[in-house]
């Protein structure tokens, strides 16, 4: 996640072919998935010239994807991207088509003939796999399901079990930190921001003295920010506690931070915190780096009752030892969700590509299909990182349609598609109705004394929205993010 939030791209970017064997004159693009990728997407598109025309489809009745539901609620900063995100869907040849998921509402060949082409932009929303034994215990998460849960995702419980007193989390990314410090910190202090309201009660009743996130690299192999690391030091009273064994390093490690700026930022701030030392804050978030994780343990009793670690850092390799933990949150990487009638390659967890150009597990191009964001490349980078795979993803799209013009021409028609979703009964919704979704969370949180109360269940979202029919009907004129633009 990254505070890299400059808006995209409105202007310039690749030409847009001829128009000429394009039916109206119009190149049609379906983008499916509404986070930075796909908004990025969009709006470098729109950006190549006046004749294209972009719908955003989304499965649920909101947008912004990983910035709604992934930047952590105590992050408003990087929230605040949301800003430039609502810039691009508002752009006249623009429009959101919310509501709608493929594979259950439209299927990928239904698109495929309604539009020039398709641009498949839905993320990485679940877990790695982890094989470790005893994963799978009671008490032991991915740390995308805890993420939905304190982010308000509609999918996701709306209880969850915070009885444990002592807790790892297995990984050393900006990620695990995240969980960390949302566990650990003062469930008062997120009353400043956009949690919803049974989140805030789960964790204001939470057990939670100790977190220990365990690394199985050394600290100059830790991959969160020095600002998330500095964040977690400052949080009220939370102790950070990091052993100073763990910062001794091997000549390879003293090599690695010669030529890694960040990383030595981060060993000097974790060396900074094992100076500072505890202070007897009711909780405690201990880092620890150098440590296999083994095995959870609890199988004889049917739920996580602690994780073996084995030491692998100078002085001390071989050694196990156990934490007396009671529940195991992983956040060891996020893997893509195959897409319904799309290719996709369930070894590495992405839509097989060569530039952004779909193939099959033969390695023939799909016509007209398109990747782009973390289901082309796995979860790597930061979100600013998102506007230039879309810009190298549309250069491919706008280059084959140009070498081609002719020979993706859709035989459908994207207003006919809406307007037999919604003839159908799908609640679609549209930009005007997130913007009503939207003011009725900012109205929720000028009422409680916050910034925002987020709506997490989808009834009330489309209920804030409109309900049936929210838009102008398909078919007429409208304004900018109507869904009856063509």
């Amino acid at each position: 996640m990254s505070r890299d939030d400059a808006p995209p791209a409105a202007a310039g970017g690749p030409s847009v072919p001829p128009p000429a064997d394009r039916g109206p004159g119009r190149l049609r693009v379906a983008v499916v998935g509404s986070g930075p990728a796909g908004v990025h997407t969009a709006g470098a598109l729109v950006a190549a010239g006046e004749d294209v025309r972009v719908d955003v489809l989304e499965r649920l009745p909101v947008p912004f994807g990983l910035v709604r539901y992934g930047v952590s609620p105590d992050h408003a900063d990087m929230k605040a991207v949301t800003s430039t995100l609502v810039e691009v869907l508002d752009h006249p040849r623009v429009r959101l088509v919310a509501g709608v998921e493929v594979g259950r509402d439209v299927s990928l060949d239904e698109l495929r003939a309604a539009y020039d082409a398709v641009v498949l932009a839905t993320g990485a929303s679940t877990d790695a796999p982890l094989d470790l034994p005893g994963a799978d215990l009671p008490g032991s998460w991915g740390a995308s399901e805890v993420v939905a849960w304190y982010q308000g995702h509609p999918d996701a419980p709306r209880t969850w079990d915070l009885s444990a007193r002592e807790v790892a989390v297995l990984g050393v990314g900006n990620v695990a930190l995240d969980v960390a410090r949302v566990l650990a910190r003062p469930a008062e202090d997120l009353l400043a921001t956009e949690v919803p309201v049974a989140v805030h009660a789960g964790l204001a009743a939470s057990a939670l003295t100790d977190v220990h996130v365990v690394g199985r690299r050394g600290p100059e192999h830790a991959r969160f920010s020095p600002l998330e690391l500095r964040e977690l030091g400052s949080v009220p009273g939370v102790d950070v506690v990091v052993d100073p064994a763990d910062l001794v390093l091997t000549p390879d490690g003293v090599e690695h931070l010669e030529h890694d700026r960040r990383a030595r930022q981060v060993v000097a701030t974790l060396e900074e915190l094992a100076a500072r030392g505890v202070t007897g804050a009711p909780r405690r978030v201990h880092l620890h780096f150098s440590r296999v994780p083994v095995e959870v343990l609890g199988r004889d009793v049917g739920r996580v009752t602690g994780l073996r670690t084995r030491r692998a850092h100078v002085g001390a390799a071989g050694v196990t030892e156990d934490l007396p933990v009671q529940a195991v949150y992983r956040a060891v990487g996020y893997r893509s969700r195959p897409v319904p009638g799309a290719p996709f390659d369930e070894a590495r967890g992405v839509v097989p590509d060569d530039g952004g150009r779909v193939l099959t597990a033969d390695g023939e191009r799909v016509p007209g299909l398109y990747v782009t964001g973390w289901l082309r490349t796995g979860p790597v980078g930061l979100i600013g990182h998102t506007r230039k795979e879309a810009r190298a993803t549309v250069a491919s799209l706008l280059a084959d349609l140009a070498a081609e013009p002719a020979a993706a021409a859709p035989s459908g028609d994207p207003l006919d598609l809406v307007a037999r979703l919604r003839e159908g009964g799908l609640h679609v919704v549209d930009l005007d109705g997130w913007r009503a979704v939207d003011a009725a969370e900012l109205a929720a949180g000028a009422a409680a004394g916050r910034p925002r109360v987020k709506i997490v269940e989808v009834a009330e979202m489309l209920a804030a929205a409109g309900g049936p029919g929210r838009g102008a009907p398909a078919g007429s004129s409208g304004g900018p993010g109507a869904l009856t633009q063509g």
